[in-house]
């Protein structure tokens, strides 16, 4: 960066390299403070309350009841770009899903602005919905609003970090959703805004304690780790050779086993007519 800078400053001078720091130094500003700090294997407040699209007032408990596991975000709806980014890229990896909100999981999304009302909850519902276009599955995706004393412990009990900046009348954040168990536990953070069918899939298998997904899934589970440098699961070479050898066993036995079964009888006939020639 300093070799960058370097090289600006001796081709277009101070007067135009001073506003190019000046809004990177903002920028940074912005950035302090907000991260995410995994909080893997603790629980969310489940007593916490917030309203529903409908302007309900549910506690967490009434929708991590120990049915299905559960994809967690923070998002507002008046975010510029990253909430609308993340949430489309969400939708899309959830289409290729054969596992379907309300049935095999359930999505929660709560507002970080706690100024945000109901009716922009309802809004941005029906957007998102929409997009995802399985019918009968508006039932497993909640928007929730709710006060700042509410909003604010849901997000430390993740780690989710975030500030409001006045200046833009913005909240700075990441992009980051949390796959959570049936019951509450934080089980898988997933990053960016894009989000593979693979990884969400075999996510919520993790995820469901054993009640989503095939013995299929279950195997390629065991198959695969998850790598938090890429955000996906890898295939585990050890395992695969495990795999390997176990089923290259069972095939020899299948196949040595029934043959030695027959040959004995011929043996054990060879053998007696020996003893009688003798």
């Amino acid at each position: 960066m300093k070799n960058v800078i370097a090289i600006i400053l001796v081709f277009f001078g101070w007067p135009v390299v001073a506003p190019v720091m000046a809004q990177l130094n903002e920028s940074v500003a912005e950035l302090d403070g907000v991260g995410v700090e995994e909080k893997l294997g603790d629980k969310v407040p489940l007593d916490l309350k917030f309203q529903d699209s409908d302007g309900k007032e549910i506690s967490l408990g009434s929708i991590f009841k120990g049915e299905r596991p559960i994809i967690l975000s923070l998002n507002y709806a008046e975010c510029p770009l990253l909430c609308q980014l993340q949430l489309t890229g969400l939708v899309n990896g959830m289409r290729d899903l054969k596992l379907t909100t309300g049935k095999d999981f359930d999505v929660v999304s709560v507002s970080v602005d706690p100024l945000e009302t109901v009716q922009q909850a309802r809004q941005i519902k029906t957007r998102y919905v929409r997009q995802y276009g399985r019918p009968g599955s508006a039932g497993g995706w909640k928007f929730l609003t709710g006060s700042e004393a509410s909003i604010k412990a849901l997000a430390e009990s993740v780690g989710f970090q975030y500030r409001y900046v006045p200046e833009r009348k913005e909240y700075a954040h990441a992009a980051v959703v949390m796959v959570c168990t049936p019951s509450g536990t934080i089980s898988r953070y997933l990053y960016g805004v894009n989000y593979p069918p693979q990884t969400l899939r075999l996510s919520l298998v993790e995820a469901s304690e054993g009640k989503v997904g095939t013995t299929l899934d279950r195997v390629l589970l065991f198959c695969f780790h998850y790598d938090s440098a890429t955000g996906r699961y890898t295939l585990v070479a050890r395992r695969l050779l495990k795999i390997a050898a176990a089923i290259t066993l069972f095939a020899i036995s299948v196949g040595v086993i029934p043959a030695w079964w027959r040959r004995r009888p011929v043996q054990s006939r060879q053998s007696s007519e020996r003893v009688r020639i003798s």
